[in-house]
This record gives structure tokens, C-alpha cells and sequence, in this order.
């Protein structure tokens, strides 16, 4: 487990520049091994709908996850980031309806289904940039995430909250604050890992 010091400003700068050493060659290599450990979680294989995203940039690769749960018939929402950086959702009918959007992302370009729309999902996939042995996810400080596990917390939903990572972004302790919310399981290139304290 890697050991980072300092505040959450410190440990995002830390993490962000060692992805910004990976080639595209690295990310892809990790988002095949991790959609590989992802589809094994107990989770996922009962999941009739997955809240997702589609990766950007250095993150995780997202495509091959994506990919193969909507080859085994899961319905599959992705993220459209609304200009209060809120999310909206489209659902995911394959890389040919993705579009360009703000800030480089990749969104669906289907109808809408409104914010609330997360609430009905079986699990939520979630970008960040580590957790810690609790469960505490560490996001990149935009915000929007918060705003969706706070709607999930509103609407009384409980889906299964899985944080998609590299191998070395499972560190001993993640600063966090009071409306920081715990995940249930990280999934790295080389494990899925599970957290008992949620």
C-alpha cells in the first residue's frame, strides 16, 4: 500500500503527475486487466443497470468494462456534465454514440434522463484518484461526484460504490471531510478489493 503525506491538494498533485508519466500503451494494458477484475465482482454480475463513465486522458481505461457489460445485457448509464457541474445521464449505446463535450470528455449523445436517473442504478463506478484501506475515495476535487453520492444518500438508494484506480493509488490514508463518502470496493489492474467498514 503506497504512503502519501500532506492534504488532499498535495496527494491529487502527487497522483496526477505519476499518471501523467503512463503512455497510452499503460493506460490501455490497465483497463484491460481492470475490466477483467471488475466483471468479477459479485456486484457487477447481478447488475441489471451500471452507472459508469467513459475514461479520458491518463485515467483507468473505462472502454473495455463499458464494452463487455453492455455485451451481457446491463444497461449502462454514462455521465453528461452539466454546466453547474452537476451530472446529468444518457445511456450508453457504444462508442459510435459517444460526442466530444466540455473539458475533453466523451458523453452519449442520447436523450437525457435527468440527474435522479443514477438513483436507479444497481452500481456506481466512480473516477478518483485513490482510496484507502476504509473505503475512502479520494475524487479530483471538481465536485460532481459528491453531488451524486449525496443524491444517492437523499433518495434512500444504496448501490454498490466501486472506484476504479491503478495499482498504486491504493494508499495507507486519504484526507477526508465530513461529506466524503466511503466506497465499497476499489478495482485496480491487478485486484478487486473490498472494504468492510461500509
Amino acid at each position: 500500500m503506497t504512503k502519501y503525506e500532506g492534504s488532499k491538494g498535495e496527494l491529487r498533485r502527487a497522483l496526477l503527475a505519476v499518471r501523467a508519466g503512463l503512455t497510452a500503451d499503460d493506460v490501455t494494458a490497465a483497463g484491460e486487466a481492470l475490466a477483467r477484475h471488475a466483471l468479477e465482482l459479485p456486484e457487477l454480475t447481478g447488475a441489471r443497470t451500471v452507472a459508469a463513465y467513459v475514461s479520458v486522458g491518463s485515467e483507468p481505461g473505462t472502454r473495455p468494462l463499458l464494452e463487455a457489460l453492455r455485451a451481457r445485457g446491463v444497461r449502462v448509464l454514462l455521465p453528461v456534465l452539466l454546466p453547474d457541474n452537476d451530472l446529468d445521464w444518457a445511456e450508453y449505446t457504444g462508442p459510435d454514440g459517444l460526442v466530444r463535450a466540455r473539458r475533453g470528455l466523451l458523453e452519449p449523445a442520447g436523450g437525457r434522463l435527468g440527474p435522479d436517473a443514477v438513483t436507479g442504478a444497481d452500481a456506481v463506478l466512480l473516477p478518483g484518484l485513490a482510496v484507502d484501506g476504509r473505503g475512502m475515495r479520494l475524487g479530483r476535487g471538481g465536485g460532481s461526484y459528491d453531488r451524486v453520492l449525496a443524491r444517492l444518500a437523499r433518495a434512500g438508494a444504496d448501490p454498490a460504490l466501486v472506484a476504479l484506480l491503478y495499482d498504486d493509488e491504493v494508499v495507507a490514508r486519504v484526507p477526508d471531510e465530513p461529506h466524503d463518502h466511503l466506497v465499497h470496493a476499489a478495482v485496480t489492474p491487478s485486484a478487486a478489493r473490498r472494504f468492510t467498514a461500509v
